[in-house]
């Protein structure tokens, strides 16, 4: 009988240290700070370290962003901290602040790009700039129809014309297309 007690006193000692393991974890994760920048990423990683910590439960997921995010990122979603969905917090924090936040990096970079003009460069240098420009986060197509809006309006309806074409091949094509139609200077 001793030997039965022994087993069933093992056996809360190990439940009892694994529910204060589980709970030291919880207490224990480190939140990398915001990437305000790519905000996806950061809750992969996030959710890298919560899966590591044992960290499953929605509510403990939901308030632990909530106490690591800074003022100005809080401010994109105060409307779903304050007024949380009765289930998947998480996911809809998550997915807002992904939205919320890739809508204002979109707005910034269609304002950089606005001001840009082709100038004395060639289309095709000028295409490669509005990419390094943009980055890839932005779409191509509105990258195409800034590239479009540049050129010489004489070229612009070759260039709209041809929606199924990739833009680098789209750059190709112009390219041959500008050197036919080249005006030839006849020597006296």
């Amino acid at each position: 009988m001793a030997i039965r007690g022994d087993s069933d006193e093992e056996g809360l000692t190990k439940a009892l240290i694994e529910a204060l393991s589980k709970q030291t974890s919880r207490i224990s994760v480190r939140v990398p700070p915001f990437w305000r920048e790519k905000p996806a990423l950061w809750f992969t990683q996030l959710e890298a370290r919560f899966t590591l910590a044992n960290i499953t439960t929605d509510r403990t997921t939901f308030y632990k962003v909530t106490e690591n995010l800074k003022p100005h990122i809080v401010e994109h979603v105060v409307d779903v901290i304050q007024n949380p969905p009765s289930s998947e917090k998480y996911e809809k924090l998550e997915a807002e602040l992904i939205k919320r936040l890739s809508v204002l990096e979109a707005k910034k970079v269609r304002a950089l790009l606005s001001h840009e003009q082709l100038g004395d460069r060639k289309p095709s240098v000028f295409l490669r700039h509005l990419k390094d420009l943009a980055g890839p986060d932005v779409p191509n197509e509105f990258i195409r129809n800034m590239w479009t809006s540049s050129l010489p309006t004489n070229i612009q309806p070759l260039v709209i014309s041809q929606t199924s074409m990739n833009l680098d091949n789209l750059n190709d094509c112009l390219i041959g297309a500008v050197v036919v139609t080249l005006p030839v200077v006849l020597g006296s």
